[in-house]
């Protein structure tokens, strides 16, 4: 299933693309459903950089429901590859729980346009449910099917979420 989100933010595209790479765990105090971004690596060459980040969510979840889920289910681990000649940020998310049963995989664009940058987040979510202890075989596809659904319309938001958190990060920083 596709996931797309689009984001405007008034600020120059080397601005919004640097802050978005390398200032990610400042954004953290603006992003509500996360509680904190670890950077397991960065490995910059040339144009590019690797980074490897480590996501824990959970930030507005009530404390009981926290008690419910674990803490892999609210983390991920995010794989981006950064490219300044082209503006673009190729990711790849690990998740911690079915991690055999989930791909999700995109590009970030940053498109300079008049008054600031356009991030457009382009990606695939899908769900191998027969991957799943205890998902029967028969219903695997349609379980697929739902769990994706309902998972695309959660990571949208989260996804504009983080511009959001990015735009208050960069005018606090102003």
């Amino acid at each position: 299933m596709d996931l797309s989100a689009d984001a405007t933010l008034p600020f120059a595209r080397d601005v919004v693309f640097r802050a978005y790479r390398d200032d990610l765990v400042a954004c953290v105090e603006f992003l509500p459903n996360i509680r904190r971004i670890d950077v397991e690596s960065r490995k910059e060459e040339g144009g590019r950089t690797e980074i490897v980040n480590e996501w824990h969510g959970g930030g507005d979840i009530p404390a009981a429901a926290r008690v419910v889920l674990s803490e892999s289910m609210l983390s991920w681990t995010d794989y981006a590859s950064w490219d300044e000649s082209s503006w673009t940020c190729d990711w790849r998310i690990e998740t911690h729980s079915f991690r055999e049963a989930v791909d999700c995989r995109g590009k970030n664009r940053f498109v300079e346009i008049d008054g600031g940058t356009r991030l457009e987040i382009r990606g695939r979510l899908e769900i191998d449910a027969s991957k799943v202890k205890g998902v029967p075989k028969l219903l695997s596809k349609s379980v697929s099917k739902t769990v994706e659904d309902f998972l695309v319309k959660k990571i949208t938001p989260n996804l504009l979420s983080v511009s959001e958190g990015l735009r208050r990060y960069l005018e606090k920083k102003k």
